[in-house]
Parts: C-alpha cells; structure tokens; sequence
C-alpha cells in the first residue's frame, strides 16, 4: 500500500486527483515563424518597445561623450568641412555647381543617414544576441530600431541644414517647396527600414559583412553625387552615367537640391523612382528577413 502511495506521489507529486489538460491551441514553439499577419500584428504591439530602445541607445552613445548631443551635428559639419577642403577646394569638384557648400551639406546629411542605418542594421542581429536569447519577440524590431535610432539623430540634423543653406553665403531664398522635403525623407525611411531588415539577415549568415560595411559605404558614397555632379562629370559616357542616375540615393540627393537648394520642379520620373526603391525595398528586404526568423536564435 506504501509503495502504491509513493508512486502515486511520484507522478503527481500536487496531489491532484486528476492532472488538469491544457489546451496548445495558438501555441506555437519558441522562436517558430509566424505567418506574415501574425508577425506585422506582433511587431506593431511592440512599437512602443521599439521606439523606447532607440532612445536608450541614442541617449547611450552620447552620455559618454562630453559635448553629448552636440555630436549629432558636430559629426555630418565636419565632414562637409573635410570634404568641402579636399573636393571643392583642391580638386576642384566644385565647378558647374551652384552653391557647391549647399550642395555639399545636403549631399552629406542625407547619405549618413542612410549610410549609419546601413552599418547599424548589418550587425543589428548579433549585437541584440543576448536579447534574442531571453526574449521572445520579432527580430525585425532590431533593425528597424535602429533605424529610428537614426531617424530621431537625423531629424535635428535636417533642421541645421535648412538654417546652413539659408546662413552660409550665397543664402538661398527657401519657396514653398521646402516642404517636399518631408516625403523625400519619408521615402527615404521607408528605404532604409527594408536595407536595414535585409542586411540584418545577409549579416547575420556572413559575420565578416560588418567589417566590409565601411568599405561598401564609401563606394556608395563616392557613386551617389554627394560632393560633385555626376550629370556634368559623367556627360561623355551615357550609359555609365543612366547607372549612376538609377542609384536609390542620387535620386533622394535630387530631389532635396531641387526642393531646399535650387527652388525647381524635380522630374516626375525620379519621384516615381524614389517611390519604387523605397517600397520596393521595404517589400523585398522585409520578407527576406522574415523568412529567416527561425534561425536567428542560433548564433
């Protein structure tokens, strides 16, 4: 009779008459994918979350710093400054550009953005590998957060800018269609959140992809007329210089110059490029990344 009771301890050692069933329905195992629905849903109630961890890393990188904040302008000024020296001083790049300074502080803020949201998303699995491990939530919210890490730095930058353009000689004579600049940068979010999600996942399978980033930058940044007209520069070679012009970030480039600096209509076929770049990327760079859920839990 003991021996019954002590194996009957055993295996329900509560003391329950009856182990209660549970039901699994809507369960799914731990880092599983999720359908696309289910996943968008879960990544919209964790915005709050996402937004939170762009502050704290933002607020993060600068409290080591002594000039803090003042780095987020600090920063894109003196490169202008390096780059207004070496191109438009020395080179030369400056001639057949109106207001080269203008040109060149709109050309530089606008591609850090891009280009910070690059390097930060590539790594963006890895670096969040401690919280991929104790939490369960959509990986997509680590690139993307920080993404918005680089949209809430670059928001005051933009606001510099403007002030630049206007202060700096020649000052420009800002119209009515400044404020086409806030699609342009609309479309240009919207295309950073999607390089962000797929360099996340192409970084996550390839760890020596972090450290080519600053390398691929560069050349991206020599290739998207940031300090020089690639329209004047590249006039004798037709086809090389269609290539360039299909570049994603020449046409944001344009389209701010057109809109902040020169006061003119862009043409309506580099808004419809901008437009398919930035959704076209989110779509694609996305779903790459949500196919790949399931293994990013395994670094």
């Amino acid at each position: 009779m003991s021996e019954t009771k002590s194996s009957s301890e055993a295996t329900n050692p509560l003391g329950l008459s009856s182990i209660p069933s549970i039901s699994s329905e809507g369960l799914v195992p731990v880092g599983r994918r999720t359908s696309l629905r289910s996943y968008l849903a879960a990544l919209w109630n964790r915005r709050h979350f996402i937004l939170a961890e762009s502050r704290a890393k933002m607020s993060g990188s600068t409290r080591k710093n002594i000039l803090g904040y003042g780095w987020m302008f600090l920063n894109p000024l003196l490169s202008v400054l390096a780059f207004w020296f070496i191109f438009g001083y020395i080179l030369n790049s400056s001639r057949g550009i109106d207001n080269f300074i203008g040109y060149l502080v709109i050309g530089v803020f606008f591609f850090q953005y891009t280009g910070k949201s690059m390097t930060g998303g590539t790594g963006s699995i890895r670096s969040g590998a401690s919280m991929i491990r104790g939490f369960q939530f959509p990986r997509a919210a680590l690139p993307i957060s920080t993404v918005v890490r680089n949209f809430l730095d670059f928001l005051p930058s933009v606001v510099v800018m403007i002030i630049l353009i206007v202060v700096i000689p020649p000052a420009e004579v800002i119209t009515w269609r400044v404020v086409l600049v806030v699609p342009v940068i609309i479309l240009q979010t919207i295309f950073n959140v999607g390089l962000a999600c797929f360099l996340a996942r192409v970084g996550h399978k390839i760890p020596d992809l972090v450290n080519l980033m600053s390398i691929l930058s560069r050349f991206w940044l020599y290739g998207s007329g940031v300090f020089f007209s690639i329209e004047d520069r590249l006039s004798t070679h037709p086809t090389l210089l269609a290539v360039m012009q299909f570049n994603p970030i020449h046409s944001y480039l344009t389209l701010v110059r057109n809109s902040l600096l020169y006061g003119v209509d862009s043409p309506t076929w580099m808004w419809i490029m901008g437009t398919v770049w930035a959704f076209g990327m989110l779509i694609v760079g996305f779903l790459f990344f949500w196919r790949g859920e399931e293994s990013y839990g395994r670094l």
